[in-house]
This record gives C-alpha cells, sequence and structure tokens, in this order.
C-alpha cells in the first residue's frame, strides 16, 4: 500500500515537472533553430557563447503558469496604508452599509502570495465590492491588528451592508469563493 502511494505520488510530481520544464526546453529548441551563423557551436566556439545568445533572445513563452510572487496590487484593490485611513475607510463601509472585503497581507507570506491573485480576480469579478488590502508589516497599522485581533495572514474579512458578514483565515480557496459568491452574487 505506502509503496504504490510513493510510486503514484514521484508519478505525479514528476508529470509535474516535465509539464513545467517541458515548455521552456520546447522554446528553447525552437529558438536554437534561429541563431545566426555565429553562434553555432563549431570546434573553436565556446558553450558560454551559446548560452548568452539564448538569454539574450529568451522571453518566456506564455502558457498558463501562475506565479506565486506576489504581485502588484490591482486598480481595484486599495491599499491602506495607515491606521487612520483603515478607520475612516471601515467607518464609511459601516455608516454608508455598503459591501467590501479587507484583506491583511503580509510581503514575506507563502499562502498570501497564493492567494493574492485570486483576490484580484475576486475584486474584478465583483466591482460593486471594494477591497482594501492591507499590510500586516507596517508600522502605523499595528494598533489596528490588535484590536481586530488580526493573529495569522491571509485574513480576510467580509462587510455586508456595512456588518462584518464573515471571515476567512488562510489561503482556502474552496471558502474564499464559496462566502463570496454566498455574500456577493447578484441574483
Amino acid at each position: 500500500m505506502a509503496r504504490n502511494l510513493i510510486i503514484r505520488s514521484s508519478s505525479m510530481f514528476r508529470n509535474a515537472i516535465e509539464n513545467r520544464v517541458r515548455p521552456f526546453c520546447n522554446y528553447l529548441r525552437l529558438q536554437s533553430h534561429s541563431f545566426s551563423s555565429s553562434t553555432a557551436l563549431t570546434p573553436h566556439s565556446s558553450i558560454p557563447s551559446l548560452f548568452a545568445a539564448a538569454a539574450a533572445s529568451f522571453s518566456p513563452p506564455s502558457h498558463n503558469c501562475r506565479s506565486l510572487s506576489s504581485s502588484p496590487p490591482s486598480s481595484d484593490i486599495v491599499l491602506v496604508n495607515s491606521e487612520e485611513e483603515f478607520q475612516n475607510i471601515l467607518n464609511k463601509v459601516q455608516d454608508n452599509s455598503l459591501n467590501a472585503v479587507f484583506y491583511f497581507t503580509a510581503a514575506w507570506c507563502g499562502p498570501c502570495r497564493f492567494i493574492s491573485p485570486i483576490v484580484g480576480d475576486i475584486s474584478k469579478k465583483y466591482p460593486h465590492v471594494k477591497t482594501y488590502k492591507i499590510d500586516i508589516d507596517q508600522e502605523a497599522i499595528q494598533g489596528t491588528l490588535g484590536k481586530l485581533q488580526i493573529t495569522s495572514v491571509p485574513t480576510l474579512h467580509f462587510f455586508q451592508n456595512g456588518k462584518k458578514a464573515d471571515e476567512v483565515i488562510g489561503a482556502d480557496i474552496m471558502r474564499l469563493n464559496y462566502v463570496t459568491e454566498k455574500l456577493f452574487q447578484k441574483d
């Protein structure tokens, strides 16, 4: 039983690597035919010059792989930089009975970088819901984090009609999608 599991998991790992590396290798193979004769290998040429030529002409292929790095915020997402700004926004959301998502994140947080594009997609999918991004490492916001009891990231607070309706802690994409659809889907 354990042997089958190890074999299956190593096979899945190998397929994942091949699928990630294969497009790059195919791209380089196609590019090798387009090198000029000055970059072709001859007995006296050096391999580093071949790599330099490949690097100079390389532009990554556009296939569907997502970077895990923290992407710059979408224009639909508002960055909150201070405690005063956060309080003003929170008061505006509560007083005007608005729908909003408060996304607490950190640049060093792997799960935050993982769901960052998904939060961006959600902000585009629901334009009537304003998304606010708060970096927990900012000194100016530390007092607010204590009051809201933000102890882990990513944390998302969902406000519907000015009232806190739900919360998602961690990079639980299924729950994130479920909560946003439940709260903000227009019928």
